[in-house]
């Protein structure tokens, strides 16, 4: 439950070949050899060496967040269903479709235990070219409806505030330099679940989510409605058009993320 989860060129010298003075060629053996001063002579210069290309920007892992576990099982229906049984159930669907596109899947649980909110974000943070998916199931909210947040564009600390000495960014300001792209990401994905989930926004939503604000990389946290349904099979046929579309979703913002688009 989303309520539950606040509280993140080098250019090789032109060889002067100033070429040495060559003799000039005798029309006469009367006439005295002359000579070209060397500097009138055009310098011979190599082809400017092309800069080196920056290295290309890859996206090739995401990391699923089933959110909850071990003893926090998040919120409860009055069925009996958990929330953080059904964030797994919904991560293991996502992480096929997700590596069906080529992408390496990264779950930070894969059974009920209950990382925490740091441990899961150092394990992403980790990993070179990735995004974050963090999964919930409300206690709230139309049944059969998905909502998909990133975090909130809020105003920047003072320059001499931002980074303290070191140059390090704390912990908690990690999302700063990737509201944008998070913001993408969620349209994306928000689209995709409008198209196959009636009720559902196709604008998405942006809140203080806890475990976003530690996140150094593209994060979105996604939100299924809602444990209140009177038996569980509801949510889980949800699954395949969540997985399915968030692959798709991702699909198409890796295009942006590797052309350097927003």
């Amino acid at each position: 439950m989303i309520a539950a989860a606040q509280a993140f060129s080098a250019q090789a010298p032109a060889s002067q070949t100033s070429a040495p003075g060559q003799p000039a060629p005798q029309s006469s053996p009367a006439v005295p050899a002359q000579t070209i001063p060397a500097q009138t002579l055009p310098p011979q210069t190599q082809p400017a060496a092309e800069p080196p290309s920056a290295p290309q920007k890859t996206l090739s892992v995401v990391v699923l967040d089933p959110a909850h576990g071990g003893a926090d099982q998040g919120a409860r229906g009055l069925r009996g269903i958990a929330e953080s049984d059904v964030t797994l159930g919904f991560a293991r669907l996502l992480r096929i479709s997700l590596e069906a596109q080529g992408l390496r899947v990264i779950l930070t649980r894969q059974a009920n235990d209950d990382p925490s909110f740091d441990d899961r974000s150092k394990m992403a943070n980790a990993q070179r070219g990735h995004i974050f998916i963090t999964l919930h199931v409300s206690s709230t909210g139309q049944p059969g409806t998905v909502r998909v947040y990133s975090m909130q564009k809020v105003a920047m600390p003072p320059s001499g505030a931002a980074v303290p000495r070191g140059g390090l960014l704390p912990w908690d300001r990690a999302q700063f330099g990737f509201i944008d792209q998070s913001r993408r990401l969620a349209e994306l994905i928000q689209i995709q679940m409008g198209q196959r989930f009636r009720g559902s926004s196709e604008t998405p939503f942006e809140a203080p989510v806890r475990q976003l604000r530690t996140l150094g990389a593209p994060a979105v946290a996604i939100e299924v409605s809602s444990v209140s349904v009177a038996n569980r099979s509801a949510l889980d046929q949800m699954g395949p058009g969540l997985a399915d579309g968030v692959a798709r979703a991702v699909a198409a913002f890796r295009t942006i993320y590797e052309s350097g688009g927003r």
